[in-house]
């Protein structure tokens, strides 16, 4: 099954079919247009939407430019560090014996297709899986996981390098939370839809030049670890998110160092799921008083 957030409202997409399915009207209302709302009844939809009423139902076609993030207000956004063993290295870290987690502030989720405004001109890019939750997680065994995942997505964890690693200490969840800087889209795929949904083709480039090219696979914490370490620590709601981690390829671990300009398209994308395509500009820069971190900005 595939859901998205068409207009701000709900829908089935059919894979099928040139078109999709609005939520709330093929149901009379039993499930509410809002895409966040749904997760709080995600069995519940689930079911309804392998009905007759569902399949049935009037198709609307699919601007992939009203498209946004089909999780978009989400109560808590987990983000993992150096979770690919290749951007662990390209980074100067060790390999993490455990999940570096972080947060990225709901605010700056966006759609697929939006624009991402550049505080700086050392923006760097982070292609990601992103897992979104369904069911509540609390104490999950790692075996059970995946029973509580709605979906994957597509994630890019834009970080501005400056106000990440500014001293005298790392602000991670500050740099990777400018307005824009997490598009996720542009559909939810439920983990049945893959033949595995652990090992997908993962990659990014910016403005047509490859820049990221991995396999989820690599990841050194599955989504089935991250679910069960995450949760003996905290309860992960419905609705939440999970951005996974990115493989190596960064452009502040270039030599030389490339980042993100203005003018340019950011194209992310997943095996089984579609892609991002976000035109970058330039905005406002970053907050007085902040100057650069010596060394390359990586992270």
């Amino acid at each position: 099954m595939r859901t998205a957030n068409l207009d701000n409202r709900l829908v089935l997409v059919l894979v099928h079919d040139d078109g999709a399915v609005d939520v709330e009207k093929a149901s009379s209302g039993l499930f509410s247009a809002d895409p966040q709302a749904v997760f709080d009844r995600w069995q519940e939809f689930t079911a309804w939407a392998q009905s007759p009423a569902a399949l049935r139902a009037d198709r609307v076609l699919v601007d992939e430019s009203l498209l946004g993030p089909p999780a978009p207000r989400p109560r808590q956004v987990f983000a993992i560090g150096l979770n690919y063993a290749a951007h662990a290295a390209e980074s100067g870290a060790d390999k993490p014996a455990y999940p570096p987690v972080f947060t990225k502030f709901p605010t700056s989720l966006t759609g697929p297709c939006d624009t991402a405004t550049l505080p700086s001109a050392v923006v760097d890019w982070e292609v990601e899986l992103v897992a979104v939750i369904g069911t509540r997680a609390q104490g999950v065994r790692e075996e059970d996981a995946w029973r509580h995942v709605a979906g994957l997505t597509v994630g890019q964890d834009l970080s501005e390098r400056l106000v990440q690693l500014a001293p005298p200490s790392p602000q991670f969840s500050l740099g990777k939370s400018f307005p824009g800087f997490g598009p996720t889209g542009p559909v939810l795929v439920t983990p049945d839809e893959f033949d595995d949904p652990d090992d997908l083709a993962i990659g990014c480039a910016v403005s047509d030049e490859t820049m990221q090219e991995s396999r989820t696979s690599g990841m050194i914490f599955s989504i089935p670890r991250l679910i069960s370490w995450i949760s003996a620590i905290c309860p992960i709601l419905p609705g939440d998110i999970l951005f996974t981690g990115t493989p190596s390829g960064i452009g502040g671990a270039r030599n030389p160092r490339r980042f993100l300009a203005p003018t340019e398209e950011l194209h992310s994308w997943v095996e089984g799921i579609g892609s991002l395509r976000n035109p970058l500009v330039a905005g406002p820069t970053y907050p007085d008083g902040l100057v650069p971190v010596p060394g390359s900005p990586r992270g």
